[in-house]
């Protein structure tokens, strides 16, 4: 008897089975068959098709080029140090940006300092000293504006500070407590984008395609009646970030642009617009910088400047999608296999969940014999 059971399941191996169809009268399966297919359809349909448009080939990794202008004037005057008109060459890092730009809204000068000694500043916490034994020379200020002497200074009739080699006077620490470039806030900000889809060799231009020269001139962005110009005015665009200019411009800050294509080829090309956004990233921004000349003695000099202000950082993403009839076979054939998947189901609960399991058993499996007196072989 051992002997047979190889070869039992050598034929086992042979064995055929064919699908047997068994109408069933049960209601409850019934039902949990059909709400299993209306959610396929559904899914397919309105997910798969129309939401994520699985019939479309697509390209998520648009090519970007930005440039951006920034243009407007003001006047700030700062103490002690008189009227100055400052322009686009003046408040703008740089001046014609990129993906980048600083705009200056506050500033802090120090006017004509040259290098030799002087006490650094009390606000300096490494500077403070009761006598010369605080200032061991050679050792830079933690901190600070330059390298100890290893002198204990008087810097006003309250405080003593260490005295130290570097930029004399040192630099003026006192923030306007009001943003200097106040008008700032009307600047307007120039954006052009152009983004080039590869996949489908299709570009796209933010800035509304006119011979009118001047259009970019006058016109204002706003996301409802003028979508087309690229034109953003500094208030708006700080506002739509959540925050108000004039606490964003005393000690600057950090804002995203965000420019989004969602782009529809199956549709026209004037249905294919960006959508902007604007975020805070950061409160507090500022950098330090110097322009140097010569006196009639060939002494050196420079006016420092601490530039507060916004800096605009600027993302392009996107994806554009067009009709292909690969993703759409794929996307037919998952419909088909979830149709398929829905009767697997059924039929787990019809075989072992039921009451009537064995019976629904019975009657689906059956084991096909031949008649009586034929065997396979004669077959």
């Amino acid at each position: 008897m051992r002997s047979q059971a190889p070869l039992r399941a050598c034929g086992a191996l042979l064995d055929y089975k064919t699908v047997k169809f068994a109408l069933t009268r049960n209601r409850r399966v019934g039902l949990l068959h059909r709400l299993l297919q209306l959610g396929v359809l559904g899914y397919v349909l309105g997910w798969v098709l129309l939401a994520r448009k699985g019939y479309q080939d697509t390209d998520r990794a648009p090519r970007a080029a930005v440039v951006t202008k920034m243009k407007g004037a003001a006047v700030a005057e700062a103490v002690g140090k008189g009227r100055r008109l400052w322009d686009a060459a003046d408040y703008a890092r740089p001046p014609q940006g990129e993906n980048v730009l600083f705009l200056v809204t506050n500033f802090i000068a120090t006017a004509q300092q040259s290098q030799g000694t002087c006490p650094e500043s009390p606000s300096v916490l490494d500077a403070v000293c009761t006598e010369d034994a605080d200032c061991p020379m050679g050792n830079p200020v933690v901190h600070g504006n330059g390298i100890k002497t290893g002198k204990c200074v008087m810097f006003n009739t309250t405080h003593s500070t260490c005295e130290i080699y570097g930029w004399c006077p040192v630099e003026n620490n006192t923030v306007p407590r009001k943003p200097l470039l106040a008008e700032a806030e009307n600047f307007t900000l120039f954006i052009k984008n152009t983004v080039h889809f590869t996949k489908f060799n299709f570009s796209k231009c933010n800035a509304l395609q006119t011979n009118d020269p001047t259009y970019f001139k006058s016109c204002t962005y706003d996301p409802f009646f003028n979508r087309s110009c690229p034109v953003f005015r500094v208030r708006d665009m700080v506002e739509a970030a959540g925050e108000t200019f004039g606490d964003l411009a005393l000690l600057g800050g950090s804002i995203g642009v965000r420019i989004e294509w969602d782009c529809d080829l199956d549709h026209p090309a004037a249905q294919c617009q960006p959508q902007y956004s604007f975020s805070l990233q950061d409160r507090r921004y500022n950098f330090r910088t110097a322009s140097y000349y010569w006196d009639s003695q060939r002494r050196l000099y420079r006016n420092l400047l601490k530039l507060y202000g916004i800096r605009f950082d600027i993302s392009v993403h996107g994806q554009a999608g067009k009709f292909s009839i690969i993703p759409a076979a794929v996307s037919f054939g998952t419909g088909i296999a979830f149709f398929g998947a829905a009767t697997v189901v059924c039929d787990l609960v019809l075989l072992y969940l039921d009451a009537k399991a064995d019976f629904y058993w019975k009657e689906k499996f059956e084991e096909a014999k031949p008649p009586k007196g034929k065997t396979e072989a004669a077959a």
